[in-house]
């Protein structure tokens, strides 16, 4: 079903150690707004949209694994080189108490990952909608998370990131349209 290719859909760069950022971008990792979230929740709602849209949440579910992966190597980059009392002064004490290094599906906040983050009604609009807000409180987060920092090789990384969102969110448009125009048409049975 997907090839898998060694290498991030975009190359993800960081400056410096920055134990600080990373736990902002935990964020995208684990957060309601976050990659997780948003991967598992279209290949999951792709079983009640009908069939013209189907492979539109397919293909974004997918990539956002991609984000996934490019989150997790940016946290990974901006804390591997990172001393314990590093970790301490950016907020990571707990997680480093509970995870070491080690990346796990939190927020920013340190609240575990949830199911209740995602949403499937089984009303095609409906979902559609809720992609919609998704994907613009991601572009939102990824702006904000530009924001909080001056490394301009991992800004880079975010604004593909943001970008990604921006284009899903239009796709996602495109489908609602798709699907308004399915019901308008005159069913003869």
């Amino acid at each position: 079903m997907w090839v898998y290719e060694k290498k991030l859909q975009y190359p993800v760069r960081v400056s410096k150690c920055d134990p600080r950022m990373a736990k902002f971008l935990i964020e995208q990792y684990g957060g309601a707004d976050g990659e997780l979230a948003a991967a598992l929740r279209y290949l999951n709602q792709r079983y009640t949209i009908p069939d013209k849209v189907i492979g539109l949440l397919n293909d974004i579910g997918t990539e956002e694994f991609a984000h996934l992966e490019m989150i997790a190597t940016m946290v990974y980059k901006l804390t591997k080189d990172a001393t314990v009392s590093e970790m301490e002064a950016a907020g990571l004490g707990a997680h480093y108490a509970n995870h070491d290094h080690a990346l796990y599906y939190e927020n920013a906040g340190g609240v575990p990952w949830t199911a209740t983050y995602i949403q499937a009604k089984g009303d095609p609009l409906a979902d559609l909608y809720e992609d919609i807000a998704a994907e613009e409180k991601a572009r939102a987060t990824y702006q904000w998370l530009i924001d909080l920092t001056d490394d301009v090789d991992l800004q880079d990384s975010l604004k593909f990131l943001r970008e990604r969102e921006i284009i899903h969110s239009i796709r996602f448009r495109e489908a609602v349209e798709i699907i308004k125009e399915d019901r308008a048409t005159k069913k003869i049975f």
